[in-house]
């Protein structure tokens, strides 16, 4: 199904996106290899696949694959045939059962698309990866393919579900070579610098303002200034 997805949706999106798209020759043509992009809409996971020859296995929201009735039955079975796997995102040792499930994709040859990021940025600029990839990477061998998004956020302003025409562009950067180490080798340090370095690649091909904090703090940082800017407006005035 997921060729039948890309096969059909696949020149709709070229002539909805005009993608451009840049060093598709990074991508190797076979073995494992891990797809690491920039997150800015929701769309991101629908065009890398579209514009990749290749499969390509993302992580979903694990309410993706939990819904009631009809609607839920007809969400888990596009997701899955479209080759996403679950992960809960409440935290904590939750996450674990999806780390393993990339772990196997790459042993298996394949790939794995993933968002350092974590969520979604929420303002356009480049924010701190968290550190799963590059263990990954040097548990499994697999090289890291760095990948820069530019105008889905405009395709898909936050809170707009049906994306509407705008040019986007895809550039695939030249795989960052991991040499493969057993997990209790592996040092804190190695893992945090093969992540900044990956997110480095993706910002100078993004051309992204980098912001050293996750995402998800600036989220709740944003949240709270809402909350608090809400409250000063309904409360009286003296």
């Amino acid at each position: 199904m997921y060729w039948f997805y890309v096969g059909l949706l696949g020149p709709l999106a070229r002539l909805w996106f005009t993608p451009t798209i840049k060093g598709l020759e990074n991508v190797p043509k076979e073995g494992p290899a891990i797809i690491a992009s920039n997150h800015l809409a929701a769309i991101d996971d629908a065009i890398i696949p579209l514009v990749t020859p290749r499969m390509v296995h993302f992580m979903g929201k694990a309410e993706y694959f939990t819904g009631k009735g009809i609607k839920g039955k007809l969400k888990k079975f596009f997701f899955t045939t479209a080759g996403v796997f679950p992960v809960d995102r409440s935290g904590g040792t939750k996450a674990l059962g999806a780390l393993e499930s990339a772990r196997e994709i790459l042993e298996d040859g394949k790939l794995f698309g993933i968002h350092p990021e974590g969520t979604r940025s929420p303002d356009g600029n480049l924010y701190r990866g968290h550190t799963g990839v590059a263990r990954l990477a040097f548990e499994t061998g697999a090289p890291i393919i760095p990948v820069a998004l530019t105008g889905t956020d405009k395709a898909q302003p936050t809170g707009k579900v049906f994306p509407q025409r705008h040019h986007c562009t895809i550039t695939y950067g030249e795989p960052i070579v991991v040499e493969k180490k057993p997990a209790d080798q592996l040092t804190h340090e190695e893992i945090r610098d093969l992540t900044d370095t990956m997110m480095a690649k993706i910002g100078e091909m993004s051309g992204q303002k980098y912001i050293d904090m996750y995402a998800q703090v600036k989220k709740k940082q944003l949240k709270e200034a809402r909350a608090q800017a809400e409250a000063q407006q309904q409360s009286p005035v003296e």
